[in-house]
């Protein structure tokens, strides 16, 4: 018999010499998993029954133990084994953030537009053509029957032309039904006939119906393609929208960890050549922190070990600035077409404010820079934060506090719908223009083009507003400078009295509604005293008409300021 591992022979009956008396009975046992044998004798077979029962149970529990510590072995060392899955799981997801820069200077940014571009054959099959049903042969024709006579039938002519008669109508009867079966043949290939030039019909409008899908399919292919091509050409000629476009792309294709956000916001100047990115940076929480996973063998439990909040703070830092080189990186490398020569970064962060319990997205770094100035770095070899800081950006000491800071240019800002379009005043001038006589809407746009100037060096830029006569703001600069820089409203003022404190006043108040860094007021004729008593201690620059003529100079152009000729101009217009 045999029970599991437990193999067990018959009972045998051991006798004496004379077969008259039974001195034993036997049995052999073996297990096969522990590999033992042994042979129970029993003067009694009820005893030697009791014997193996003890036997079979000693070795079951022998084996369970054995099963235990093997199954207790197995599950350790597959708990080791996800212990260290899940330890270089970690270990991976730990150095990709430190790679995050590295990672950039190996792969080509720019953007390629054939792998871009949709080459796809059609995927819906072609209908597929009937097949003809076989169509069916008419059987053979019947044979003729002949009757055979027999000896009474060839003496007596009645009975032989009985059998003739009898012979003809089965010969008759059997064209029939063979006409018959013809004409079945006939109308069921008549109907297959039918069945299929309906079904070729069919496939024939299904076919029309595919083909024409099949081209609308290669001609919005070839309409995708198209923009793509457009797309390009625009980005080589500086389109803006083009250029907001290929950047996109460009940054759309950076690989980051799945748990980083990938949101930005682009805009792009043609005249300055300037791209200003709104970036934002995963939070705290999209960081991975476990570093390692130990199998406890004592309490049988994984144990998770995670970086300390030191060390989590000092890998959000350094991962936030590289993520700020690494974007400028790639939108330099990428830009082939030489659109961009100055990149301003601005790294918002969403978190909930522990004072107030409330989610807010506040920036928390900005840098601007030019692009012969950034790829001069070595990005290998370089300390992300110190980089940052040697490009004069502006962040907190740490970024893990995620103390907000005003960005050095901003798209919200720069977006105000009160601009227009400026136009080119300077290059008209000569020695008999009179800055005092000019068009008011002239002036205001001269002014914007000798300020833009002032600031193109350091990367600034200067908008003119919506003409509206009413001292209220006429342009507005953006300065980048960290110390010096950041908003600055401008006032234009082609005056041939003294410029009063009002006017001053009417600047400050500009100033302040703005949420400006500084205001300056540009006049063709000069400030009393109480208006530059009244600017003196505030963020306010008060130009003369004499300033005004030395501004003009300084970037090679010349004109005149004469208040009398330009009153008595300005009254003859009316």
């Amino acid at each position: 018999m045999r029970d599991n591992l437990i193999v067990m022979g018959e009972i045998e009956a051991h006798w004496n010499v004379n077969y008259t008396r039974i001195l034993k009975y036997s049995v052999e046992m073996y297990h096969e998993g522990l590999k033992e044998h042994k042979l129970l004798t029993a003067p009694d077979e009820y005893i030697l029954e009791n014997k193996i029962k003890l036997q079979s149970l000693k070795w079951q529990e022998k084996w369970a133990q054995i099963e235990a510590k093997r199954r207790s072995l197995a599950e350790k060392e597959a708990s080791i084994e996800e212990a260290e899955r899940r330890t270089e799981e970690a270990r991976r997801a730990l150095e990709e953030i430190d790679n995050l820069l590295i990672h950039t200077l190996y792969v080509d940014d720019a953007v390629d537009w054939e792998i871009l571009k949709k080459y796809d054959d059609f995927p819906e099959p072609m209908p597929e053509e009937p097949k003809a049903m076989p169509m069916k042969g008419y059987p053979p024709e019947p044979v003729k029957l002949e009757p055979a006579f027999s000896l009474l039938e060839k003496l007596f002519r009645s009975l032989r032309e009985k059998k003739i008669e009898a012979y003809n109508l089965k010969n008759h009867a059997l064209i029939l039904d063979w006409e018959k079966e013809k004409t079945a043949i006939d109308e069921y290939n008549r109907s297959i006939e039918q069945e299929y030039e309906n079904a070729v019909r069919q496939w024939e409008e299904e076919v029309k119906a595919w083909e024409q899908r099949r081209q609308n399919f290669m001609q919005q292919q070839a309409e995708y393609n198209k923009q793509i091509d457009e797309l390009r050409e625009g980005y080589y000629k500086l389109n803006e929208d083009s250029v907001i476009e290929y950047c996109s792309l460009v940054l759309e294709n950076s690989v980051y960890p799945e748990t980083f956000p990938k949101s930005f916001e682009l805009e792009y100047s043609t005249s300055s050549k300037m791209l200003i990115i709104e970036y934002q940076l995963p939070s705290l929480e999209c960081f991975p922190t476990l570093k390692e996973i130990k199998y406890l063998s004592s309490k049988r439990e994984m144990k998770e070990i995670h970086l300390s909040e030191s060390q989590v703070q000092k890998m959000f830092d350094d991962a936030i600035y590289k993520i700020a080189l690494r974007t400028i990186h790639e939108i330099f490398e990428a830009d082939k077409a030489s659109a961009v020569d100055t990149v301003v970064f601005n790294g918002w962060i969403r978190a909930i404010n522990k004072a107030t319990g409330k989610e807010e997205n506040n920036c928390i770094l900005s840098v601007q820079v030019s692009k012969d100035v950034f790829l001069d770095i070595d990005l290998a070899n370089v300390d992300p934060k110190t980089c940052f800081k040697n490009l004069k950006g502006v962040a907190a000491s740490k970024l893990s506090a995620l103390s907000p800071i005003k960005p050095i240019l901003q798209i919200s800002s720069r977006s105000d719908k009160r601009f227009v379009d400026s136009y080119e005043v300077a290059n008209q001038l000569d020695e008999s223009t009179n800055l005092a006589a000019m068009d008011w809407e002239d002036f205001e746009h001269l002014i914007r083009e000798l300020f833009e100037k002032e600031f193109t060096s350091s990367g600034g830029e200067v908008r003119v507003t919506q003409a509206s006569r009413d001292g209220g703001v006429d342009a507005i600069a953006y300065d980048p400078d960290p110390i010096r820089g950041g908003k600055i409203v401008i006032q234009a003022k082609r005056y041939t009295n003294t410029v009063g404190v009002s006017a001053v006043r009417d600047l400050y108040g500009a100033v302040m509604n703005e949420g400006a860094t500084k205001g300056i007021l540009v006049t063709t004729s000069d400030f009393g005293p109480d208006a530059y008593e009244f600017a003196k201690d505030k963020p306010l620059t008060l130009l003369n008409g004499s300033n005004l003529l030395y501004l003009l100079e300084k970037h090679g152009h010349r004109a005149k300021i004469d208040l009398q000729e330009a009153k008595r101009i300005l009254s003859e217009r009316g």
